[in-house]
């Protein structure tokens, strides 16, 4: 990488914001080439992976598990209902709200899909080595 332009004390290429944006299109970048599903997006597969976790959640509370702001998981449960790989379903607690749980389809399609997710997530921090790997992943954790 070139050395930052300064104008003044800011340089650009050393804000965590632009930095983060960098490292997530880099992250997004390989997840579309590697996980193996051309239609999957990042934030979708978050959602079928945090459904296989809970065995169905309302579309509120998978919103707040995946980090979606309810426009954004509004937008990705509805492509996923259309691709058949969640489905609606009555929450026995609360008559009024609806559960979002995993078809069929979509399990297998965790299930198919899980070591490519953990290539991505390999091939992600293959520059670091292992002790800068596990020290990004806890600085990063400690920014959430």
């Amino acid at each position: 990488m070139p050395p930052p332009a300064t104008s003044g004390d800011y340089a650009l290429e050393e804000q965590i914001g632009h930095l983060l944006r960098r490292v997530h299109q880099r992250a997004t970048s390989i997840f579309l080439a590697r996980i193996g599903e051309p239609e999957l997006t990042p934030t979708q597969w978050a959602a079928l992976v945090k459904l296989r976790d809970t065995d169905g959640a309302s579309q509120n509370h998978l919103g707040r598990l995946t980090a979606m702001d309810p426009a954004t998981i509004q937008g990705v449960v509805r492509r996923l209902e259309d691709r058949k790989l969640i489905e609606r379903a009555g929450d026995p607690d609360d008559r009024r709200r609806s559960l979002l749980k995993l078809s069929r389809e979509g399990a297998a399609l965790v299930d198919r899909l899980k070591a490519n997710a953990l290539a991505v997530s390999r091939a992600t921090l293959e520059p670091l080595d292992a002790r800068e790997r596990a020290e990004l992943l806890r600085l990063l954790r400690a920014l959430t």
